[in-house]
């Protein structure tokens, strides 16, 4: 199989958890590449995603790394042997890679975390709010393209509407719920629409208001992807260089630890509905 051009951010993983395995053991890519009976460039290609790698021969680098965490082994094999196809794949090459790298993570995550504190998340959106987001935000695009990036956003939506749906939680600061990205009308629907999402046993809407005392945390907007094992998990932020996959152990740790705090300074969710009614019936 020849090399991969452009891997996917799922199969950039798969070869940074295989390295980060090696070099837990102690061991050189070479003594790697020698088990499996390849050279240093195949096996920095499977550590970098630009290759594949079978069931066999990772469980054959798990068992001579002395991995004793079967869960985590039995997950990489998993995302070793995954052909799934996804919908995505019909944007590949009109849309940027992190967008397709975006829903394909959303596909295979075991729950979903969202932070945001100037707009509505994107699995919430309606149309005309996405529509009216990216418009402004990239005015020089001919309308067939917006057109192309709302309707991936709005599919994007299936992992919490599809029969066996993501557990999805998230925290919105009352900001993100003001700021007028469309009309009033559409500003009033986007309300709405958050409002019957979040009466869904698998939705968990929390809204940080104004008042709230001591809150300085308006800087940690984040997207948190559960994997197969915590390990697995990835946290997904827009940066002024592009949008960042974020997956070492201490920033995991640390993530999961400020959207708990964050969770905390939050109304709850029956609160959070009864503050975004009576925000809807401001405008």
């Amino acid at each position: 199989m020849p090399p991969r051009r452009q891997p996917t951010a799922r199969q950039e993983r798969l070869g940074a958890e295989l390295r980060k395995l090696r070099e837990a053991a102690g061991l050189k890519a070479t003594q790697a590449a020698s088990l499996l009976g390849v050279n240093s460039v195949q096996m920095s290609q499977i550590e970098t995603g630009v290759a594949g790698v079978s069931e066999e021969r990772l469980r054959r680098l798990a068992a001579h790394y002395a991995c004793a965490d079967d869960e985590l082994v039995s997950a990489l094999v998993a995302m070793a042997t995954d052909r799934t196809r996804g919908w995505w794949e019909e944007y590949r090459g009109s849309l940027p890679h992190p967008f397709l790298d975006l829903s394909e993570l959303e596909h295979h995550a075991r729950f979903r975390w969202d932070v945001d504190f100037l707009h509505v998340p994107g699995l919430l959106q309606t149309e005309d709010y996405a529509r009216a987001l990216f418009s402004y935000v990239n005015p020089e695009f001919p309308e067939e393209e917006v057109d192309r990036w709302v309707e991936h956003r709005m599919r994007r939506q299936v992992v919490i509407e599809r029969p066996e749906p993501v557990p999805y939680e998230t925290v919105v600061h009352e900001a993100a719920l003001r700021i007028m990205v469309g009309d009033r009308a559409q500003a009033r629907a986007q309300l709405r629409r958050i409002l019957e999402m979040s009466e869904a046993d698998h939705v968990s809407v929390r809204v940080i208001p104004f008042d709230v005392n001591g809150f300085g945390g308006a800087g940690s907007t984040m997207v948190y992807a559960g994997g197969a094992v915590p390990a697995l998990d990835t946290v997904v932020r827009d940066g002024p260089y592009g949008t960042v996959f974020i997956d070492a152990e201490a920033q995991l740790h640390r993530f999961r630890t400020l959207f708990h705090r964050l969770e905390s300074v939050a109304l709850e969710p029956g609160r959070s509905r009864e503050f975004i009614h009576r925000l809807s019936k401001e405008l």
